[in-house]
């Protein structure tokens, strides 16, 4: 079974001092009660990568990623950054396909799927975010989205990838920032989907983690992580503070 991974998305959010401070007090607070079972993944701003890594160093089951990245080596790319960057930062992962970026910054399936692989070549772990909208939902359309999101958006992974570099992270759009949460039935349901959808695309499919992120907090987490085929949680807005995240990880 892979661990699980508990990963912090703290979007735009946090200068370099108060990254690295919440970085600390997050070690500090976990790494002598971290399960065996249990993976830390700190998705900071660009700003604070480096300094949150010298908070990571020698934290064994800790990790680095990135919110974004551009598929390119490098360039005339205002305001964006390479993979290159962010491993050259200290990052081991990356998000993919977050609904912001998708909903609110317009990226499409076809250039989703051009940075899944890029970022893949270029040796990042990524992190594949899909979900659907309150709209979608309601028009019966989930497992319609989660197809053309996964098969789409994972068209230029090759089939043997390892479990290792590909995840997937169900983030229903209406559960985000919103105080509300899937019910378990919902969550199980879209998870069971994802696997089986990953598992007729790649080899290892059965294997890769599928995170679940939408309004995560202490007191809901135990009932999500418990749920077949969930493989971890991606929180924002509970991962800001660390003792609150210290909570969820352990829970």
């Amino acid at each position: 079974m892979p661990k699980k991974l508990m990963a912090a998305n703290w979007k735009m959010f946090k200068t370099w001092e108060e990254a690295r401070q919440t970085a600390r007090e997050l070690v500090v607070g976990v790494r002598n009660d971290l399960p065996p079972d249990r993976e830390v993944l700190i998705l900071p701003p660009f700003t604070a990568l480096r300094g949150v890594s010298e908070m990571l160093v020698q934290q064994e089951s800790f990790f680095l990623g990135g919110q974004n990245f551009y598929p390119a080596d490098q360039g005339a790319f205002t305001g964006e950054i390479s993979p290159d960057q962010l491993l050259d930062a200290g990052c081991t992962h990356a998000l993919v396909g977050h609904s912001e970026r998708r909903h609110v910054l317009g990226e499409q399936d076809d250039f989703l799927a051009f940075k899944v692989s890029f970022g893949l070549e270029r040796g990042l772990r990524i992190i594949f975010c899909v979900g659907e909208t309150l709209q979608e939902r309601k028009a019966a359309q989930v497992e319609q989205v989660l197809t053309r999101q996964l098969v789409q958006g994972l068209a230029k992974v090759p089939g043997d990838t390892g479990p290792g570099e590909l995840a997937a992270a169900y983030e229903p759009v209406w559960a985000i920032g919103t105080g509300q949460t899937a019910g378990t039935e919902d969550i199980q349901e879209a998870h069971d989907f994802v696997r089986a959808k990953l598992s007729e695309m790649f080899i290892h499919g059965r294997e890769m983690r599928i995170l679940y992120g939408g309004s995560v907090k202490p007191g809901n987490t135990p009932s999500i992580i418990a749920l077949d085929n969930v493989d971890g949680v991606l929180v924002g807005g509970s991962s800001l503070n660390a003792e609150t995240f210290s909570r969820i990880v352990l829970a």
